[in-house]
């Protein structure tokens, strides 16, 4: 099975840039594939209108929101999750929905045509990707880079998958968008 999602049909924009020092908050990404609307990694911030406020601007209301992503369970990724009450949530290893906790591996599972989510560990061993085809290219939000210019992770479990799962990411992605920092065109610069 190919990573690529099937399809090339969604749109993403980023909600929130984040960043990581003195303060930490995550980049919080929006993806619109026909009747499916995702929010990745809503976690920290310093505000929540910093996230209300731009989906609001794309026409969206947080009930409306169909699924929320998890990269990872760490705080300053998932904080804000209670502001998508009728939101799916997706982690590493399960699909959660009120009371119902639905068994799934992440690897290879799509959210719609155009969403796939696939396990990169690394930074924990239980860290997911949500790969995204639009008609520019495919789109990766991810926590395999802090930023577009982090060599290591100073918090990583496993280096070795880390730069594992940089490389699959690599060969595939047009754009990604890291943990904590704007989006980024991998070039041959890019840290493996």
């Amino acid at each position: 099975m190919s990573d690529r999602p099937r399809e090339s049909s969604a749109t993403y924009a980023l909600l929130h840039t984040g960043y990581v020092g003195g303060t930490v908050a995550s980049t919080v990404g929006f993806v619109r594939d026909g009747d499916r609307l995702v929010v990745t990694d809503p976690g920290m911030v310093r505000d929540r209108s910093l996230i209300l406020d731009p989906l609001r601007a794309l026409g969206v209301e947080p009930g409306d929101v169909t699924d929320v992503v998890f990269s990872h369970h760490h705080p300053d990724h998932t904080l804000n999750a209670a502001l998508f009450p009728a939101a799916r949530f997706h982690d590493h290893w399960a699909i959660y929905q009120g009371d119902v906790w639905e068994d799934r591996d992440a690897d290879g599972y799509e959210l719609s045509p155009s969403v796939r989510l696939i396990r990169t560990p690394g930074h924990t061993p239980e860290d997911i990707t949500t790969l995204v085809g639009t008609p520019e290219g495919l789109v990766a939000f991810t926590h395999l880079w802090n930023t577009a210019a982090s060599v290591g992770d100073n918090y990583a479990t496993d280096l070795d998958a880390l730069h594992t799962g940089r490389a699959r990411l690599l060969a595939l992605a047009d754009v990604v968008v890291p943990g904590h920092g704007p989006a980024f065109h991998p070039t041959a610069a890019t840290p493996r």
